[in-house]
């Protein structure tokens, strides 16, 4: 058994789920006068993104907490240079004191990763009992041949990483990742079928407003907090 028939073999029942599901939210477009699997797509990934978002709001307080950290762990790794486990042992007191979890950043994406796989294989092997076509994409079971779905993911997976990391005091050292991510799920998203990129580029667009929804209120408190302190 190759690797592949190993994974679809794994990921059989939650493929068989999904496609009920995929199949309901496709009945309530139909309801509603507008019967289209693009739109049933996006439906179920809004759904999976709001029962995510307590694991959204872990890894985003974790990432803000692992940022706010950055200069006391480069005193650490300055002042313990020489010796890696002492400096290992005084950055995970450094966290258990903050209370952050490193892990707690990659909650989501453990999460996502199985209806992610599972997305790709139903939509392999799919029978669409209506028109499989969205917009431009004339059938979401096969790549997007005019290439939009590929950039867009290309273009909301770099707008995440700019959200998740611009206050970071790393962000020269993340620029190349912040390059190199968005251009490799672009790429790879040429081959895959339309539906699971329509997939990734809502998830994307929801995981910018949840993130913007969590720290509206900071956002508008910096500028009004320098402008104090400016006064002063």
């Amino acid at each position: 058994m190759s690797l592949t028939e190993y994974l679809a073999s794994l990921f059989h029942p939650l493929v068989q789920l999904l496609e009920v599901v995929v199949g309901f939210f496709y009945h309530i477009t139909q309801a509603l006068g507008v019967a289209n699997y693009g739109l049933a797509i996006i439906l179920l990934t809004v759904v999976i993104k709001l029962i995510l978002y307590p694991l959204t709001v872990k890894q985003v307080k974790s990432m803000k907490a692992m940022q706010d950290l950055q200069p006391k762990m480069k005193e650490i790794q300055a002042k313990y240079k020489s010796d890696p486990q002492e400096m290992q042992k005084r950055v995970s007191a450094l966290y258990k004191e903050a209370g952050v979890n490193p892990l707690a950043g990659c909650l989501p994406l453990f999460a996502q990763m199985p209806i992610l796989m599972a997305m790709f294989y139903a939509l392999q092997s799919v029978h669409f009992v209506g028109d499989p076509s969205f917009l431009w994409v004339p059938d979401l079971a096969k790549p997007d041949p005019y290439y939009i779905l590929p950039i867009l993911s290309a273009l909301t997976t770099f707008l995440t990483q700019w959200q998740t990391s611009k206050d970071s005091p790393q962000v020269a050292q993340m620029k190349v990742m912040m390059l190199v991510m968005p251009i490799f799920i672009g790429w790879i998203s040429l081959k895959f079928a339309a539906g699971l990129v329509l997939y990734w580029v809502v998830m994307n667009i929801m995981q910018v407003l949840q993130q913007w929804w969590m720290y509206r209120g900071e956002e508008k408190a910096v500028p009004a907090a320098k402008s104090k302190a400016q006064q002063k």
